[in-house]
């Protein structure tokens, strides 16, 4: 057999693996492959000396029958051994008889090589072994602890880690499906400082079902991958389908994930599908959501709230959608003017949200009707002075909101904005959303040159969206049970979305009715006289007319209540409060007013 044959493929063979370890460790960070890149380098390794173990058989065999067979049986037989360090590695050595002394030489140092090289591989699997083993063992130790497991480490699930182990330290944090590069990689040092524990195996296969059933188990499916955490998700409801210990949340925005985590029978696990961006604005709205009423400026025998809403992105839209149903309130009115590049901005809200937009309710005062006013500025770009000048014909600015899309466009638009302002002699809260957890922290409290304050609230940083009270929302969500539980059954709020969502703006909202001092709001049912209930029902019934639509639901077009269409998001009941039934009139104050 060619000694310069066998040499080159086994060259290659090396080549080829390490090239391939080489992108998969490097070139795909963060994302889960079948293979790792110490298994593709073992292959490799194993191949090469195969390979240059060939020739040296070939020769022992040269004169006998079976030739061929023996010859790579031999050779594979060998190429274990190297692997164990089971092989008298000087005679192989003296059996490459090769004619060129030069070719020899490296013949021979590359085969030593591989025998030092092929050992090192071999422990590292088995210290890959005794890790994931460690992993198991260390499970095992934490039998009556809380748990937070996550379906993968990352930037993202170790920060919600982090300030969950802050909240609750004597809980154990586990991270699944973490490679063995991963468990060298730049997270590492932080799973460490949380005692937590890194699995190689997928979530679905770590024993949930062996930990004590008096324990919390929470599950975070937070991969970048919205698929993979959907498809996740509908496996562990098989996995954990009897557990009454587990609460799930899923990371998705996408409308699959509503429709497929609804649709499935989840037993006793609660499960809710989680929207980053949705959850950081109804958060901001229930603890800081009063400022919007304390910083009105009068109107007459009213207080007028006039938002900016600069972008309209995700957190744009949402933030413009809440704002429509969280401050419908009695003695207040609210003006949101929206600016977007793109020239369709108008035109793809009107079609997320046809009857919000209409102008059947836009920019009208209905009596028992949600009332807003919401102008959007399409085709304006912020380094402009078209720009400019449109800022400037809306004199009684309240609160902005800049969401951009990149942090350095919403840091320069904040700053512009606020200097734009005071040319105009008005003070309105500005707030920016910046993704950098440093750079937020490094833009607390900014000032110019002279210590002049900007007066600029940067949010929507890493550490603040991914963190227990904007994910997991225990109060808010707490409160939101309560509303619900006084016209539904528990298990209906945590497995229908609609009726958890509706609950939770209604929890927001309350909150700013006992703000506002709206008459009878602190009220036990029972207690409220009928001019406050009338009061509180209207209000309610308005920011729900508000909310239904912001989520794309239209009138039905009949009152009958078979008419409802959820399907094609049509409602009986979305008309104005004195057109409702005395008996949907009730509910408005028995989910709102305390039993």
């Amino acid at each position: 057999m060619d000694w310069i044959i066998c040499f080159i493929i086994a060259i290659a063979m090396i080549v080829f693996s390490a090239a391939a370890a080489f992108r998969y460790r490097h070139a795909h960070q963060g994302k889960k492959h079948f293979l790792t890149s110490l298994q593709i380098l073992f292959a490799g390794v194993f191949c090469s000396a195969f390979f240059c173990l060939l020739p040296i058989y070939a020769q022992v065999y040269l004169e006998t029958s079976g030739s061929i067979l023996k010859t790579i049986t031999s050779s594979l037989h060998t190429t274990f051994q190297v692997f164990t360090i089971d092989v008298d590695s000087e005679d192989i050595l003296k059996s490459v008889s090769i004619e060129s002394e030069t070719f020899r030489s490296f013949y021979t140092a590359y085969l030593s090589i591989l025998f030092v090289c092929a050992p090192l591989l071999t422990f590292g699997f088995i210290f890959s072994f005794v890790r994931n083993l460690s992993a198991s063992l260390k499970f095992l130790t934490v039998y009556f602890r809380d748990l937070y497991v996550f379906s993968e480490l990352s930037e993202k699930s170790l920060a919600l880690a982090e300030d969950l182990k802050q909240n609750h330290p004597d809980a154990t944090i586990i991270f699944a499906d973490v490679s063995a590069e991963e468990q060298e990689g730049e997270f590492i040092e932080g799973v460490k400082e949380l005692n937590g524990i890194c699995f190689r195996k997928n979530i679905s296969g770590i024993r949930l079902h062996t930990h004590s059933r008096r324990k919390a188990i929470t599950l975070f499916l937070i991969s970048e991958n919205e698929t993979n955490n959907i498809n996740l998700g509908l496996k562990m409801i098989e996995t954990c389908h009897d557990l009454d210990n587990v609460s799930m949340y899923v990371f998705s925005t996408r409308v699959e994930g509503e429709i497929l985590l609804t649709q499935a029978n989840k037993g006793k696990i609660r499960i809710r599908r989680v929207d980053e961006v949705r959850s950081l604005i109804y958060n901001m709205l229930y603890d800081n959501g009063c400022d919007l009423f304390e910083n009105a400026k009068p109107d007459g025998e009213t207080k007028k709230i006039t938002a900016v809403i600069i972008g309209m992105g995700q957190h744009g839209t949402e933030m413009l959608k809440a704002l429509t149903w969280y401050c419908q309130m009695d003695g207040y009115t609210i003006n949101i003017h929206a600016f977007e590049k793109d020239a369709l901005a108008e035109d793809r809200l009107t079609a997320d949200c046809p009857e919000l937009m209409s102008e059947k309710y836009n920019g009208k005062k209905i009596p028992g009707e949600a009332q807003y006013t919401i102008t959007v500025h399409p085709g304006m770009d912020v380094t402009t002075n078209s720009f400019v000048q449109e800022i400037n014909k809306i004199t009684d600015v309240t609160y902005v909101l800049v969401s951009l899309g990149t942090d350095e466009m919403n840091i320069r638009t904040a700053v512009d904005l606020r200097k734009i302002f005071e040319r105009m002699h008005v003070k309105p809260v500005i707030q920016a959303i910046v993704y950098s957890a440093e750079e937020r922290k490094a833009l607390e409290g900014i000032t110019n040159y002279r210590g002049q304050p900007y007066q600029v609230e940067f949010i929507g940083d890493l550490k603040t969206m991914y963190s227990e009270k904007v994910i997991l929302s225990s109060r808010l969500e707490q409160n939101a049970l309560a509303i619900h539980m006084r016209w539904g059954k528990e298990e209906e709020f945590w497995q229908y979305e609609y009726n958890y969502r509706s609950s939770v703006a209604s929890a927001i909202q309350q909150k700013a009715r006992e703000y506002c001092g709206i008459p009878g709001v602190t009220k036990r049912n029972e207690d409220v006289t009928p001019e406050e209930r009338r009061i509180i029902e209207s209000i309610e019934h308005r920011r729900w007319n508000a909310y239904m639509r912001s989520e794309g639901y239209i009138y039905s077009g009949s009152k009958e209540k078979s008419s409802r269409n959820d399907l094609g998001k049509m409602h009986h009941d979305l008309v104005d409060y004195d057109s409702l039934t005395e008996e949907e009139k009730r509910k408005d104050s028995r989910a709102t007013l305390k039993q």
